[in-house]
């Protein structure tokens, strides 16, 4: 038996060989295909072979175009996508950056909006509760807001000598909201004395010199205070946000001058050149040293100006109210003096060379600006009040001579509201202009 040629074919499922299509048997044949082997076999070959591609626009130029684009540098803005890249460059290790992402990324979105609520948490208590905090603070002793006491006249006469009709309780209760507002803001401590006409004293005239007197009665009941601040009814704060520290007391030595020849509407002889005195009371500045200043007051165009001036707990100021206050002073002088206390103070500082070692003056706008009408027309660059400036406070000095106090004392109010707005209520007072010249601009258009 001949062997057997190899086939390139597997063997026939069928029994006797042959396939079971049509034409794939060799020698078989069928009426309706004639097919070979071969033939079939090339026709698969030929179906495996992948057909080129060829792109349209296949000229020189064209190819010119893709080589220059190619050539050019190529910038990735956004990391890349590409899976395959991926999966090679990380095949096999642990990716540290995906990892952190993956675990801190809700962590971080969690600690984003926690974040948020307690910003917003935090811009409801500054706006509510800030400014209260603040000053509950200044009332502590390390504010230092309680060293000062403002003391200020309340009910003149009180009805006694004259009948306080609507325009003075006006006044008054204007007045002491003035000061109990810029007192809470500074955490100061407010004492309103009461200087009713009342036969408090052996003396019935004794009534109009009792400032002394209730300066002595706040050291004793504010016995931790270091200044006190008087006040009369007639007087304005302007500035709440000026406080008295950065006004004054931080500055002493600057801003106060000793020598009353800088300005002396009095002549009063100064310095003392008696031969018995020490060097420190012919020196017209004195020590020198801010330590030792203990009354701080102003002039006006007529002398000293007690509406509003300071005191120091000392031992001077304690030798200064006894004097101050003695009653055979008083009962010598005060049919002569007609400032009363303040006619008193100028003779002692005139005839007592001690006293002027512990006074120091302040500019008379620093602290006592004088409207219009109060000692000239308001010309006047050292006394009268300067907007511009923005003067600390206003004194309406000797306006029931003659003028008005309350139309005074309004115009200053109102004055002191507008250039003290916050900054949303300047915000809205420029909307309400920027409406109100479009609208004005609108009427006259419709008027014309």
């Amino acid at each position: 038996m001949p062997p057997s040629r190899p086939s390139s074919r597997p063997p026939s499922p069928l029994q006797g060989g042959g396939w079971s299509s049509p034409g794939l048997t060799i020698g078989s044949s069928s009426p309706h295909t004639l097919a070979s082997w071969s033939g079939e076999t090339s026709k698969s070959d030929d179906a495996r072979v992948y057909p080129s591609f060829s792109t349209r626009n296949s000229g020189f130029f064209s190819r010119q175009k893709r080589r220059l684009s190619a050539s050019l540098p190529r910038f990735r803005f956004m990391p890349s996508r590409d899976y395959q890249e991926k999966e090679k460059l990380g095949r096999g290790r642990w990716q540290l950056k995906t990892r952190l992402v993956s675990v801190l990324g809700p962590l971080l979105r969690r600690t984003r909006v926690r974040l948020l609520l307690v910003a917003i948490v935090v811009l409801v208590y500054y706006l509510r509760f800030w400014t209260g905090v603040v000053e509950s603070y200044r009332r502590t002793s390390l504010g230092g807001g309680k060293s000062v006491v403002i003391i200020v006249a309340s009910n003149i006469e009180g009805g006694v000598m004259e009948w306080k009709g609507a325009r003075e309780w006006a006044i008054e209760r204007v007045t002491l909201r003035n000061k109990r507002k810029y007192a809470k803001h500074w955490g100061h401590e407010l004492e309103i004395v009461n200087l009713v006409a009342r036969k408090k004293y052996a003396h019935e005239w004794r009534e109009g010199w009792e400032k002394a007197d209730m300066i002595r009665e706040a050291m004793r009941k504010y016995p931790n205070a270091e200044w006190f601040w008087w006040l009369d009814h007639n007087t304005f704060i302007m500035e709440y946000s000026n406080s008295l520290r950065n006004h004054i007391f931080k500055n002493l030595a600057s801003v106060t001058y000793r020598d009353i020849n800088v300005y002396n509407p009095l002549n009063i002889s100064h310095p003392p050149n008696h031969f018995f005195l020490d060097p420190r009371s012919r020196s017209p500045d004195g020590d020198g040293d801010p330590s030792s200043i203990s009354l701080i007051l102003s002039q006006d165009c007529s002398g000293f100006n007690l509406g509003s001036f300071f005191m120091r707990r000392s031992e001077w100021s304690d030798r200064l109210l006894d004097i101050w206050w003695d009653p055979v002073l008083y009962e010598q002088k005060h049919m002569e003096w007609e400032h009363k206390e303040q006619d008193s103070l100028e003779h002692l500082y005139a005839h007592q060379p001690w006293i002027r070692s512990g006074v120091a003056f302040l500019p008379q706008r620093h602290i006592n600006s004088f409207p219009p009408g109060a000692c000239g027309d308001g010309n006047d660059p050292q006394i009268h009040y300067k907007q511009h400036d923005r003067d600390f406070l206003v004194n309406m000095a000797g306006c029931e001579f003659g003028r008005d106090c309350w139309a005074e004392l309004y115009q200053y109010r109102e004055l002191s509201n507008w250039i003290n707005r916050t900054h949303w209520e300047r915000f809205k007072d420029s909307l309400s202009g920027f409406w109100k010249s479009i609208s004005g601009s609108k009427e006259k258009e419709k008027h014309s």
